[in-house]
């Protein structure tokens, strides 16, 4: 499995994700990934902290459905960029526990913000009927997930194989 991971990773899109010395490389795909995850993860809070009730009661709620497809797009942005820079890192991302957490957390976070989509924003009461209990508990499962999501992401530079900590450096 490690000779396969290797040759994943030490492919020419592995290599150049990694080592080419341009911004269009690592570090344009990097800033893509960042953007695409506060788009989504900004997006789902946003929208979970309106069923919540952190929103003005006058102001509708129905507009903001207009969000969905951007979400969308930020999270195939995501997709794109999160594979491209896993060629380049696989044999140290594909084998560490904690981005599996994350990808289980990223595709929750997706899961639950269709069923919000599709329970909150589908209903043709919604603005002019208190939300439901379930709709609050499925804002609550998407805040969870997405700062689940995050916080994994984030760790995976410090935890597991080929870490800054698994190295002994700080």
């Amino acid at each position: 499995m490690k000779e396969f991971l290797d040759s994943i990773q030490n492919s020419g899109l592995g290599n150049w994700v990694r080592d080419a010395p341009t911004i269009w490389a690592f570090p344009t795909i990097l800033f893509l990934h960042t953007f695409g995850m506060s788009i989504v993860a900004g997006g789902s809070a946003t929208l979970s902290f309106m069923v919540l009730g952190y929103w003005p009661a006058s102001v509708p709620m129905r507009p903001f459905e207009r969000m969905f497809p951007w979400l969308w797009l930020a999270f195939w942005i995501n997709a794109v960029t999160g594979t491209l820079m896993l060629v380049a890192d696989a044999a140290n991302k594909l084998t560490s526990l904690d981005f599996y957490v994350k990808m289980a957390l990223v595709f929750a976070g997706m899961f639950v913000l269709i069923r919000m989509r599709r329970q909150i924003f589908g209903d043709p009461q919604l603005d002019q009927v208190p939300l439901s209990r379930k709709s609050k508990m499925l804002a609550w499962a998407s805040l969870t997930c997405w700062f689940g999501a995050i916080t994994a992401g984030r760790l995976l530079a410090y935890v597991g194989p080929g870490s800054a900590n698994a190295s002994g450096a700080h």
